[in-house]
């Protein structure tokens, strides 16, 4: 991702620094700290609620598309949260993926999808992930190119040799993260009941990506805030 030098939305109503320096915001010297407590902090809720993180950037022109946040990144301790992945995929791949998927679509559902714009849609709110063999990828893009594009899901390329086990598996514990053309942006970090070790540790890993990927690394990031759904924001020392 070539970034290079000006400047959300999540269920996680976290936005600008700007607008958190209008309320109480905690400063931690430490990841660690800044989870615990977001966690201490949070009130009771009768729901499980996740933990999220808003990011906010800074000196990059997010009106270029070449600029903008898109990674896909693993986290090490797990999401905390189902995620749904769906497959498109035939034959012996169909069969293994059946075992991990949330669901498994062939060529000829595929098509399907593509007479039925709302129900494309329907499922392209409803998944985090697709997965699909390389040769059905060109098929795709011609059915649902324009459903899912937009939204930036279009499936990741399953390759002859890769295990779709696997993949579906790694993909299990991915977020993604992605600016779009907006300075502040969100991603989920873990759940609650998840200890505040496992959360600190994802969010090492997202700041560490950022780090990397950014033209100028930290110096392109204005803050980044941990929360739960309805708990305060803390912010996360970068």
């Amino acid at each position: 991702m070539g970034l290079s030098p000006m400047r959300q939305a999540s269920p996680v109503s976290l936005t600008r620094r700007s607008d958190l320096r209008t309320t109480e915001v905690k400063m931690a010297d430490t990841i660690q700290e800044a989870v615990t407590l977001a966690l201490d902090d949070a009130p009771e809720r009768n729901f499980r609620e996740t933990v999220d993180i808003a990011i906010n950037l800074r000196d990059l022109d997010l009106n270029d598309p070449s600029n903008r946040v898109d990674e896909s990144v693993v986290l090490p301790a797990g999401t905390g949260q189902e995620t749904r992945i769906v497959v498109f995929a035939e034959g012996e791949t169909a069969v293994r993926a059946a075992d991990v998927a949330d669901e498994v679509l062939d060529s000829e559902e595929l098509a399907d999808l593509g007479d039925d714009d709302d129900r494309a849609k329907d499922l392209a709110g409803d998944t985090d992930f697709f997965v699909a063999e390389a040769n059905l990828m060109q098929d795709i893009g011609r059915y649902l190119g324009t459903v899912l594009g937009p939204r930036g899901k279009m499936p990741t390329p399953l390759q002859p040799d890769d295990d779709v086990v696997e993949t579906v598996n790694r993909m299990k514990n991915t977020v993604q993260l992605r600016s779009r053309d907006r300075r502040t942006f969100h991603t989920r970090v873990g759940a609650e009941d998840m200890t505040a070790d496992a959360i600190a540790d994802n969010i090492d890993v997202i700041v560490r990506r950022l780090e990397a990927d950014l033209e100028k690394g930290p110096l392109n990031i204005d803050g980044i805030f941990v929360k739960t759904t309805m708990g305060p924001a803390m912010e996360v020392p970068v």
